[in-house]
């Protein structure tokens, strides 16, 4: 089975309080990829922070407040989801509402988790989605290390970085990791 992970395409990363013209770019290619795809099983990663953000080690670095649990910058982007939900050929997971993990974090140690709980039915792993050089890279090496043997790939043209120029360093990071680009 080929797992699709589509990571943070939530709305203030896009036209929101961190959203950037790079990422409001690639929603219809992230759209066309989840259209297109048959047979695999998407999942989602949720950035996913409370009303104390701003108190929190991220928070004092970054003091931005974002994607702030049941605000409206913190839903995926609707065109995305629909795309998934109107694709009937991909696989649903019953125990897991809209085939996401929420994460307080860059990377999900949910999503690695559940990944290497049915690591011998996967035959390959794609990511896409935002940050490119914050969550998309924390994701792609967490899952690296954990499942070493999988075929693990980033999909560049729907992916974006904070700026062009860390979104190119994030993917020749990865590459120098043995994940695939693609």
């Amino acid at each position: 089975m080929k797992v699709l992970i589509v990571v943070d395409m939530q709305k203030d990363f896009i036209t929101g309080a961190l959203g950037t013209a790079e990422a409001a770019d690639i929603v219809s290619n992230v759209v066309k990829r989840i259209e297109n795809s048959s047979g695999e099983l998407i999942l989602f990663t949720q950035d996913t922070h409370r009303e104390n953000y701003l108190n929190t080690a991220e928070g004092k670095k970054l003091p931005v407040p974002h994607c702030i649990e049941g605000t409206d910058g913190w839903k995926i982007d609707e065109t995305i989801l629909n795309a998934w939900r109107n694709n009937s050929n991909t696989i649903r997971v019953s125990k897991l509402p809209e085939n996401t993990f929420t994460k307080p974090v860059f990377g999900s140690v949910d999503l690695v988790a559940y990944l290497k709980a049915c690591c011998s039915e996967i035959s390959e792993i794609e990511l896409l989605g935002v940050c490119t050089d914050i969550c998309v890279v924390s994701n792609a090496l967490m899952i690296k290390n954990t499942l070493p043997d999988i075929k693990i790939s980033v999909n560049a043209n729907c992916c974006a970085g904070v700026t062009p120029k860390s979104h190119t360093e994030a993917l020749n990071v990865m590459q120098m990791c043995h994940i695939d680009i693609i």
